[in-house]
């Protein structure tokens, strides 16, 4: 069973996260990073299901186990396509909305056609591992694209310190699960009896980060592109 340090993880992950609603609400910038907000919104609702789920059916039952990966799955989409709005944000004086959507769609689509190629063969569970496999890749993906993505605000000269921010937080976020996926892949055993707070505290540092971002950087602010990198065009 989940120890008191994981509840209480848990609950300050949930509310750090209804911060960043009230935050974004209060900066008016909620439809504006929509998907942002949608993700954090559902997380909190998933960890609430997460916990009903926990305390009526057990850590270790099938439902949990369902539950669990796919709400874990869904959060890793909805976090993607915050991600593709960033590039939209990034890209907006080039015109090239249509052509960063059509790529998301056929990013999106490989991603889970690969995912599910890995699992068709796996015995058990197919449902469940294609979710785990669908998020883990998808992480992977995100990785990938928020470093490409802060290339470009460098090569830009993306000076917006809001946007600057939420790339960042991003880019923090999604390496560390990769990297914590990764670990457990390597050894599943030392990822589940010591690795296991941290998916808790990497999880509650992304809505510290947003919820910083929405109350504290005005929408005015700027950095100096020194500050960024000296990067020739």
């Amino acid at each position: 069973m989940p120890s008191s340090v994981d509840y209480v993880i848990a609950f300050l992950g949930t509310l750090l996260e209804v911060g960043v609603v009230v935050c974004a609400l209060r900066r008016r910038v909620f439809r504006r990073y929509f998907f942002l907000n949608l993700f954090v919104v559902l997380d909190v609702c998933a960890s609430l299901g997460r916990y009903y789920v926990l305390k009526h059916e057990g850590l270790l039952s099938p439902a949990y186990s369902y539950f669990y990966f796919y709400s874990d799955a869904l959060l890793t989409i909805i976090l993607f396509f915050g991600l593709i709005s960033l590039y939209a944000y990034v890209f907006e004086e080039l015109n090239v909305e249509s052509y960063i959507r059509l790529g998301t769609i056929v990013l999106l689509a490989g991603t889970a056609v690969f995912s599910y190629a890995v699992v068709s063969q796996a015995s058990g569970r197919l449902s469940t591992h294609f979710a785990l496999e669908l998020s883990q890749n998808l992480y992977f993906v995100g990785l990938v694209l928020t470093y490409i993505l802060w290339g470009a605000v460098l090569k830009l000269r993306e000076t917006r310190a809001l946007l600057v921010q939420l790339v960042l937080s991003l880019g923090v976020y999604f390496s560390a699960y990769a990297a914590l996926y990764a670990l457990s892949n390597l050894h599943s055993e030392l990822f589940t009896h010591y690795l296991h707070n941290m998916v808790g505290v990497i999880g509650c540092l992304l809505p510290l980060s947003w919820a910083y971002a929405f109350w504290r950087v005005p929408d005015e602010a700027r950095l100096v592109p020194a500050r960024l990198a000296a990067v020739p065009r």
